[in-house]
């Protein structure tokens, strides 16, 4: 069956258009606010299809952003070497929760989806701001590391915690971007191991994911654009409100 079938049994042409029209949107977000590619793509994708099938698609998008986003900053050896806990285990509790769970393939996952959501969307719009000492950040990163794992293998989402724990850290702003490029590329390496051991990520799958680059980069130049006029706190709000609607949804 070809991969776009689930997603509109009218033909795959809409389902084509769908899917680059959510790829272009969570380009966009990214391009404004540096973060949420994943994320947007992911919980949009699963109101549509299956959230193995949205995983999929999600890998070269986002590995290919991801990449490009740690590379830049000029701090990647100093950061690889601070947050190595984080990323073992990012990729530990991914293999682990997909080699117990499977990955996204239970019933509940779309209400895990929804959940993990709402817990980003609750996060980002809060004032809370926690700090983690760097005596502890060892113990904490690889617990965050493998706790984002586990969700990220139920949900294709890895955002809850390894994002509020950089946050905590304390990095300057640009050191903070290629710290969230470093986790992002960790767990979509993960997930596409995992996907790959499940036979999830075949040929096809992977000819569309590379297709739906395309217009997840020229989401992100728009929303670059986009950033010049708008203000990104605004924005941000509006982004959260939004994902919190889009995980209630997927609850109920």
């Amino acid at each position: 069956m070809n991969l776009f079938d689930s997603v509109h049994p009218d033909g795959a042409s809409m389902a084509i258009l769908l899917v680059l029209a959510i790829f272009f949107v969570a380009g966009a977000v990214k391009g404004v606010i540096g973060l949420g590619l994943p994320t947007v793509a992911m919980g949009l994708l699963s109101l549509a299809m299956a959230p193995p099938e949205a995983a999929a698609l999600l890998v070269v998008p986002s590995m290919v952003t991801n990449v490009w986003q740690l590379a830049a900053g000029g701090r990647f050896m100093p950061l690889a070497k601070r947050l190595w806990p984080l990323v073992a285990g990012i990729f530990a509790g991914t293999l682990l929760g997909a080699a117990w769970l499977g990955t996204a393939t239970q019933p509940w996952a779309p209400r895990a989806l929804g959940i993990a959501l709402l817990l980003y969307a609750a996060l980002g719009l809060s004032s809370v701001r926690l700090s983690v000492p760097r005596r502890f950040e060892r113990g904490l990163g690889a617990a965050a590391g493998a706790v984002t794992g586990a969700v990220t293998a139920c949900t294709g989402v890895f955002v809850i915690p390894a994002v509020p724990y950089l946050q905590a850290l304390g990095l300057e702003k640009d050191e903070l971007v290629q710290a969230l490029g470093i986790a992002f590329t960790a767990s979509t390496l993960a997930l596409a191991i995992a996907l790959s051991r499940e036979g999830a990520l075949g040929l096809q799958a992977m000819t569309a994911s590379l297709g739906a680059l395309v217009p997840a980069m020229a989401g992100m130049w728009a929303g670059q654009l986009l950033r010049r006029r708008i203000s990104p706190a605004a924005f941000r709000r509006g982004f959260f409100c939004g994902l919190g609607l889009l995980g209630l949804h997927l609850c109920i």
